[in-house]
């Protein structure tokens, strides 16, 4: 049974108090949020909370700083550290000062949700056996910027019933996002209800969507509730919406601007209160050019849009998913695997035509079919399709592990008679200039988004770009 208990937000981002608080709520917890350092040092008075989430940079200082403090004072306390600052300097602090867990930003809020869990398993004495039980936090996964900015988005959302439009190639979650946005919103407690405008038929799409009547065509022995009625004070997911006949669009926006349905075959109108989600792999500017979809509808749907980005483009997200559906597999009685740095290389590489659900798929596949516990590389390359990746593909980090022992053998070759030789200063003297140009190439020269992806300080790399004599400014993408 999952344990539950009092929870202390502290975040000066609205939409991260929101899209926490509700998932953590969702799941039995009590919880409060604030935004600063000293409604925190009130709240743990008033609140006494068992688990405390704080971010570092808060608007009146360091949130870490008293972290020691607060821990000697409320010992059987839990402090879970997000940061922004994803350096190694901010994990050894967050440690040093006795925190539970250190999570950088952007999170994934599975990965939040677990550490909660574990954290109140912890407080209660369980065994070491029960730490990482099955969580059911937002079905979404990925902390890359782009999935952060859905996750914003879907905040911003749930205290209001504005129509959605979930934009994304097949397999990118966009199902998983209405299911999200009704999960933790006002509507949680009524049904939710899905359906798919490419699997069914034309002639009976509105019969799905409106109900029909008894006798109002062959088949019909009985008065039918749609979609609409089925959803009644819930979420109804439109997918697909971009195969929808017009002939049914038309029907559909007189629906939407009325709030009422009349079935096929009937006359009486039905009052019904949705909240309407759907969701396209089709560009509908397009079909609105060719007159295949309407535009009254586009702009009565396409009130909020959230786009899902393809697996592609967030691939620092890949390993994340990965393991999660490994994760996944294991919680539903297949063998627990997990993946060797050679296949998490190949994952990498791969090109993901599919999305996240051909990930999911492969993840699945390869934990029934792998025999050995760690998913080697020749396994993984078989698993996927024909000429995915090269079959001489050797992994960048082996590659990048031979290439540092030759230097090393040769170097020591050298002066291993000089006692004051100082190999690692050596070393990072060959290698850091060469990551920094081709990070600084990568995002055209910015010095905040380069400093993001090494990991490091901004300040320290404008440092060590003055000491190997870099200047950023020249520093340009040219492939």
């Amino acid at each position: 049974m999952r344990r539950t208990g009092s929870i202390l937000v502290v975040d000066d981002d609205p939409a991260i108090c929101v899209v926490v608080g509700e998932a953590l709520r969702r799941q039995g917890h009590k919880v409060e949020a604030v935004s600063s350092i000293r409604q925190r040092s009130e709240m743990l008075e008033s609140f006494a909370p068992d688990v405390l989430i704080t971010d570092v940079m808060l608007p009146d200082g360091d949130g870490l700083e008293d972290v020691a403090g607060i821990l000697g004072r409320w010992p059987e306390l839990h402090v879970i550290i997000l940061s922004a600052q994803n350096t190694l300097n901010t994990a050894i602090r967050a440690t040093e000062k006795g925190a539970f867990e250190y999570l950088p930003k952007p999170f994934d809020l599975n990965e939040l949700t677990r550490a909660v869990s574990d954290a109140l398993t912890m407080k209660e004495g369980a065994d070491a056996e029960e730490v990482g039980l099955p969580h059911d936090g937002l079905p979404l996964v990925g902390r890359s910027p782009a999935m952060q900015e859905v996750y914003r988005t879907i905040a911003r959302v749930l205290s209001n019933d504005l129509s959605i439009l979930v934009l994304g190639e097949s397999g990118t979650g966009k199902e998983l996002v209405a299911e999200a946005i009704h999960s933790l919103g006002q509507r949680r407690t009524k049904p939710f209800v899905a359906i798919n405008m490419a699997a069914i038929p034309r002639e009976l799409i509105e019969a799905e969507l409106f109900g029909y009547e008894k006798g109002a065509f062959t088949g019909a022995h009985a008065r039918t509730a749609g979609k609409f009625e089925q959803a009644q004070g819930g979420t109804l997911f439109l997918d697909e919406i971009g195969d929808m006949p017009m002939e049914a669009q038309t029907r559909l926006l007189r629906v939407l601007q009325s709030g009422e349905v009349t079935t096929v075959g009937g006359s009486k109108p039905v009052r019904v209160n949705v909240r309407i989600v759907a969701a396209t792999n089709k560009d509908l500017p397009q079909l609105i050019e060719e007159n295949r979809f309407r535009q009254d509808l586009y702009y009565r749907l396409n009130v909020v849009p959230i786009s899902l980005p393809p697996l592609r483009e967030r691939r620092e997200d890949v390993m994340i998913l990965a393991r999660h559906f490994l994760d996944q597999a294991a919680q539903e009685g297949l063998p627990r695997k997990s993946l060797s740095d050679e296949a998490a290389q190949l994952l990498m590489l791969y090109h993901w035509p599919g999305n996240v659900r051909e990930l999911q798929n492969l993840m699945q596949r390869l934990a029934v079919l792998s025999r050995e516990t760690v998913i080697a590389a020749d396994i993984l390359r078989n698993a996927l399709p024909l000429a995915a990746v090269p079959a001489d593909f050797t992994a960048p980090s082996e590659q990048l592990a031979q290439a540092v022992g030759e230097w090393a053998k040769r170097q020591l070759g050298i002066g291993i008679s000089e006692p004051n030789r100082n190999l690692h200063n050596d070393l990072l003297a060959v290698v850091e200039p060469v990551l920094f140009q081709e990070t600084l190439a990568r995002v055209d020269g910015n010095q905040l988004r380069a400093a993001g992806l090494l990991g490091i300080n901004r300040n320290t790399l404008r440092k060590k770009l003055t000491d190997y004599g870099l200047d950023p400014s020249q520093l340009r993408l040219n492939d």
